[in-house]
C-alpha cells in the first residue's frame, strides 16, 4: 500500500466510530452455545492447562543456565531436557482434546443454526422466494453460519486463551523482575493505537466481502442451474455471463487483496511495536547483568516469555473491535431470521376432521407488496410475476390491487374453469387457496372455515396443485411421487401412475419406476414430467384440485388420455381449473371469467355465449382455436 492510499485510510478509518458490542445481540449469541456447556467447560480448562505449561520452558532455560549449568549438574540438566520435551507433548495431548471439544461445540452450532435458518425459511411465503435471489440464501446459510460459529468457537476461545496468558505471563515476570517487567507493558497504548486505526475497517471490509460472495454466488446459482444454463446457451450469452461473473468475482478479489493488505500492514506495525520494547527490555536488561544485579538466566527468561506477551496483547488491544467483526456474521444470520412470517399458523387452529372441498372467495382483496418490503432487505425487488401469466406491477390496478373484490363458490364435486387474458389475476387467484399468499382483504373458505384458520399440515393435506411449470426433483420417478405420500405402496404408485397416463412409459424404461429424472426433470419431456406431476397430486388424494392447464404441454394423444383420466380423478372432488382449452371450458361446471383482477362474468358455456362479452371474444379468440377441426 502507497504512503498516499495508507494515510487515506488512516483519515477514513479516524472517521469512523468503534463499534459497539450490543448486549441484546450478545446475549443471543450466547444462547446457541448454551446447549454445549460442557464442551465449554472442557475448552477452558484446557486454555487453562495449555497457559500453565506453556509457562514452564522459560522457567527451565532460567534454571539451566543459572543453576543446572554453573553446578555442572548432569541429573538436574537430564531432568531439564525430559521438561523439554514433555511440556510440548503435554500440550499437544491437551491441544487434541481442546480441538475436539472446540469442534464437537464449533459444528453443533453451525448445525442448529442452519437447521433453524432452513427450518424458518421453509415457513416464508411464496412471496419471499419470489423477491429473494437464491444464491444470497445460499450464502447466507453457508457462508455466514460458518462465520457466526467462528464468532464462538474461534474469537472467543483466543480471547479467552490470550487473557489467561497474560496475566499468567505478567505474574512470573514480575515475579522475576518487576522494572523490566513494568517497561515491557509501558509500550501498550502502541499496541492501541494501531489497533484502533485498522480495526474499524477491517470490520466494514468484513462485511461488504459477505455482501459480495452474496452477490457472486447468486450469479453462480442462476447461471449454473439447468435452466440458466439453457438460457445462456439458447441466447449465446456465455460471454455476457462471463463478463458479469468477473464483475462480482473481481469485487470479491478486490476486497481480500484489501483486507490482506490491511492486515499486513497491521501486523508489521505491531511487530515494529513488539521488536521496540523487546529491544528496550534487552539494552536494559543487559546493563542489569553486566552490574550484576540480574542473572543471564533471568534475562533469557524474560526474553522468552516477551513473546508470549506481546503476541496475547496486540490481540487483547484489538479484542473489542476482533470480536465485534466477528459478530457481523450473526448479524447477518439474525436478519433473515427475524424476518418475520407472513403464512404463519392460526394462535387457534380450527379442528377438522374431514373435508368435503367447498370453496369460496368471499370478496378477496390482494396486492404483492402488502405496505412492506419483501425478501432480503440488501435486495432491490421488483413486481412479482404470476406463475404462467406475465402479471407485474404494471399490469396491476393504479391503485395496486392484483385482485379486487373477487367472490365466487365452488361447490363439492364442482369443476369451475377460470378463463381470462393473460396476467388478469387467475394464478394469483388459485394460490391464495393454499395460502402460497393470503388474502389482504376478505376470506377464502373450505367448508365454512376461513383457510388462515386452518391447521397448515390440513389444508396442504386437503388442496393439490399441479402447476404449469413442473418441478421434480434430481431424483428417481418413484421418490418423485412418494413426495406426496411417504408411505404410499407398490400397488398406489402404479395406480396413480395409470390415472395420470404415465404407466407405460415408466414400464418402457430400462429402470421402470427407479429411473432418475435429472436436475428439474429435464431428462423427461415436458409431458412426460407433467404427467408424473398429475400422477403425484392422485397420490395425494386431495378434497381440492387446482390445475393450471395442467395439460397444457401434452400432445393431442397424450391428452386426451390425461383429459379422460382427469375427469375421473376431478368426480365428486372439487376442482378449479385455469383454462386454455375448448374442452376444458365445456366440461365445467360453470366458468369464473377474470379480467383486471375481477370477476367480470360468472355461467356456463352457453350461458356466457349468449351475454356476448368477454368470454365470447375470448372463445372466438383463444378457445375456438383449440376446437377440434
Amino acid at each position: 500500500m502507497h504512503g498516499a492510499s495508507w494515510g487515506a485510510f488512516m483519515r477514513h478509518d479516524e472517521e469512523t466510530s468503534t463499534p459497539k458490542i450490543d448486549r441484546a445481540l450478545l446475549t443471543r449469541v450466547l444462547t446457541y452455545a448454551r446447549p454445549y456447556k460442557a464442551h465449554l467447560a472442557v475448552v477452558l480448562a484446557t486454555i487453562l492447562v495449555i497457559s500453565g505449561l506453556s509457562l514452564l520452558p522459560p522457567l527451565l532455560m532460567l534454571t539451566l543456565i543459572d543453576t543446572a549449568i554453573p553446578d555442572e549438574n548432569f541429573r538436574l540438566v537430564t531432568f531439564l531436557g525430559l521438561g523439554m520435551v514433555l511440556v510440548p507433548l503435554v500440550n499437544g495431548v491437551v491441544g487434541v482434546v481442546q480441538r475436539r471439544a472446540t469442534a464437537k461445540m464449533g459444528e453443533g452450532i453451525i448445525f442448529d443454526l442452519r437447521r433453524q435458518l432452513f427450518n424458518h425459511l421453509q415457513q416464508m411465503s411464496l412471496s419471499f422466494f419470489t423477491n429473494t435471489k437464491t444464491g444470497e440464501l445460499m450464502s447466507r446459510l453457508n457462508s455466514d453460519v460458518i462465520g457466526a460459529q467462528q464468532a464462538v468457537t474461534s474469537t472467543f476461545v483466543s480471547l479467552v486463551a490470550n487473557s489467561v496468558t497474560v496475566v499468567a505471563t505478567l505474574f512470573i515476570m514480575t515475579r522475576l523482575e518487576w522494572r523490566l517487567t513494568l517497561l515491557a507493558v509501558s509500550i501498550l497504548p502502541l499496541f492501541i493505537v494501531a489497533s484502533r486505526r485498522v480495526g474499524n475497517s477491517l470490520r466494514r471490509i468484513r462485511r461488504q466481502q459477505m455482501a459480495a460472495n452474496a452477490s457472486m454466488n447468486s450469479v453462480m446459482q442462476e447461471t449454473l442451474s439447468v435452466s440458466g444454463a439453457l438460457l445462456v446457451k439458447l441466447f449465446g450469452r456465455a460471454d455476457f455471463e462471463d463478463d458479469r461473473f468477473a464483475v462480482h468475482a473481481s469485487e470479491v478479489r478486490d476486497l481480500g487483496v484489501r483486507q490482506a493488505t490491511i492486515g499486513r500492514w497491521f501486523f508489521m506495525a505491531l511487530g515494529l511495536v513488539s521488536a521496540l520494547g523487546s529491544a528496550v527490555v534487552f539494552w536494559l536488561g543487559a546493563v542489569f547483568v553486566i552490574n550484576g544485579s540480574l542473572t543471564i538466566g533471568t534475562i533469557v527468561a524474560l526474553s522468552a516469555y516477551l513473546g508470549s506477551l506481546y503476541g496475547p496483547m496486540s490481540a487483547l488491544t484489538n479484542a473489542r473491535v476482533e470480536f465485534t467483526t466477528s459478530l457481523v456474521s450473526f448479524e447477518r444470520v439474525f436478519e433473515l431470521l427475524d424476518m418475520p412470517i407472513d403464512i404463519a399458523e392460526s394462535d387457534t387452529p380450527a379442528a377438522v376432521t374431514t373435508v368435503e372441498g367447498r370453496v369460496e372467495f368471499d370478496d378477496v382483496w390482494f396486492k404483492y407488496d402488502a405496505g412492506h418490503e419483501q425478501g432480503l432487505e440488501s435486495v432491490s425487488r421488483f413486481g412479482w410475476r404470476d406463475s404462467g401469466e406475465a402479471e407485474t406491477d404494471e399490469r396491476q390496478t393504479s391503485s395496486g390491487w392484483a385482485l379486487e373484490g373477487i367472490s365466487f363458490t365452488v361447490e363439492p364435486g364442482q369443476m369451475v374453469a377460470l378463463v381470462g387474458p393473460s396476467g388478469a389475476g387467475k394464478t394469483t387467484t388459485t394460490y391464495l387457496v393454499p395460502r402460497l399468499y393470503d388474502t389482504t382483504i376478505g376470506r377464502v373458505l373450505i367448508d365454512g372455515i376461513d383457510v388462515k384458520d386452518m391447521p397448515l399440515d390440513t389444508l396442504a393435506q386437503a388442496v393439490g396443485v399441479v402447476t404449469q411449470e413442473t418441478y421434480l426433483f434430481h431424483d428417481t420417478i418413484e421418490a418423485n411421487l412418494r413426495y406426496a405420500k411417504p408411505d404410499a405402496t407398490s400397488e398406489e404408485l402404479v395406480a396413480a401412475a395409470q390415472v395420470a397416463g404415465i404407466s407405460d412409459f415408466i414400464d418402457s424404461l430400462p429402470d421402470g419406476m427407479a429411473t432418475r429424472v435429472g436436475e428439474r426433470g429435464y431428462r423427461l419431456s415436458g409431458g412426460e414430467k407433467q404427467r408424473i406431476a398429475i400422477a403425484r397430486v392422485v397420490l395425494k388424494n386431495p378434497s381440492v384440485l387446482i390445475l393450471d392447464e395442467a395439460t397444457s404441454h401434452l400432445d393431442a394423444v397424450s391428452e386426451a388420455l390425461v383429459q379422460e383420466a382427469l375427469e375421473r380423478v376431478m368426480k365428486d372432488r372439487t376442482s378449479l381449473v385455469i383454462a386454455h382449452r375448448l374442452s376444458t371450458v365445456l366440461n365445467a361446471s360453470k366458468i369464473v371469467v377474470i379480467d383486471e383482477g375481477r370477476v367480470k362474468e360468472v355461467g356456463t358455456h352457453a350461458e356466457l355465449l349468449e351475454l356476448d362479452g368477454l368470454y365470447a371474444t375470448l372463445f372466438e379468440t383463444q378457445f375456438r382455436a383449440t376446437s377440434p377441426v
